[in-house]
């Protein structure tokens, strides 16, 4: 019932026309079926959702990540600013650092955009008013994102960045696109696929203020040899979290599988398989399942360790605006280290569109 028959003229034919005519024939079928039967890709599209919000690539010993020059400035919805960042009128107090991802609507309920939170924790830290921002990434987004982004890491005294790379590793724009890692793979796949930029070819890493906290190839081997793992299990690990919320999704009736074929063969395809991969984004807390907390994994529970390491240092050396840009994917944990481990309360959220979904 899934297959479309190739004998079809329709198929022959190789118009578009004749196949979008085909596929709104065998839709209602397809919506049928997707309550009993998966498609061969379930799961990858919430796989590729997580890794464009948690993973940078992971750069092999002697590598360098890349850096890149600033692109055009825009305006974007919400700016925020580490001195007075604008508060979301929408946002409720509870909800602030549970949210991360989500996808803005119009009237008609149409999307918009994809946005990406940077939320404002305030309190005291050696004995003084401190700021920290945890700044949601997604590692592929549009370059007025990335723009923005650069323009907002001139304010902090300090930006902690995510990159698992040997110590002292000088930034070069070229050495990214030389990489051949799996993640890397996957990422300049998918942001040629949706014709987006990506994060290490778009962040200016040359700053003064920039500050590397995260772990060394070394501490990540050896972390996941001591927990058991591999990166082909989490791989597959979060692929199989995603293909429980897909199935989750199929009994009340939704259909990522449909949504996904359907994109493929529409004229504006990039745009429509921006929105489907938004979509997954938005549901982050559910994809990452276990990934998060003291027992959750190499990827997120153990770099999240690292970076609040050298977060800590940060403020005891004086720093009193601290912006940490990290994935998406690792903020749940973050947030819960801030509050918990230093007394940070979340005080803002300011939200920037990363995906334009209207083109």
């Amino acid at each position: 019932m899934w297959a479309i028959n190739v004998t079809d003229t329709r198929v022959l034919s190789g118009d578009s026309a004749s196949m979008t005519a085909l596929l709104a024939e065998r839709e209602k079928a397809w919506k049928d079926a997707a309550s009993t039967a998966r498609a061969p890709h379930a799961g990858v599209v919430c796989l590729l959702a997580v890794l464009a919000a948690l993973a940078n690539p992971v750069q092999a010993q002697g590598q360098s990540p890349a850096a890149a020059v600033p692109s055009e400035q825009r305006e974007t919805e919400a700016t925020a600013s580490p001195a007075a960042p604008q508060a979301s009128s929408a946002d409720a107090a509870p909800e602030l650092g549970r949210d991360w991802v989500r996808v803005s609507r119009d009237a008609q309920d149409e999307p918009l955009a994809m946005q990406v939170a940077v939320v404002r924790y305030t309190g005291k830290a050696a004995g003084r008013q401190v700021a920290v921002d945890l700044v949601g990434a997604v590692h592929v987004g549009d370059a007025a994102y990335y723009a923005e982004l650069n323009k907002l890491f001139e304010q902090y005294d300090a930006l902690l960045y995510e990159l698992v790379a040997p110590a002292g590793t000088v930034v070069d724009p070229q050495q990214f696109q030389k990489s051949r890692g799996p993640i890397s793979a996957l990422q300049n796949g998918m942001s040629s696929m949706l014709k987006l930029e990506h994060q290490l070819a778009k962040v200016d890493y040359t700053k003064p203020n920039f500050v590397h906290a995260d772990m060394t190839p070394e501490q990540f081997q050896q972390s996941m040899r001591d927990r058991g793992e591999s990166m082909l299990s989490t791989l597959f690990r979060l692929m199989g979290q995603g293909i429980a919320v897909q199935s989750k999704e199929a009994a009340e009736g939704k259909s990522t599988d449909l949504d996904l074929l359907m994109a493929m063969f529409a004229p504006d395809r990039a745009r429509r398989l921006k929105v489907v991969f938004a979509e997954q984004m938005a549901d982050l807390e559910s994809l990452l399942g276990g990934l998060g907390g003291e027992k959750g994994s190499t990827l997120i529970t153990e770099r999240n360790k690292a970076a609040f390491v050298v977060l800590k240092r940060e403020l005891d050396a004086g720093k009193s605006k601290v912006g940490v840009f990290y994935g998406a994917g690792h903020l749940p944990d973050m947030d819960e280290r801030l509050r918990n481990e230093f007394s940070l309360q979340p005080e803002q959220v300011t939200w920037i569109d990363a995906w334009d979904l209207t083109e």
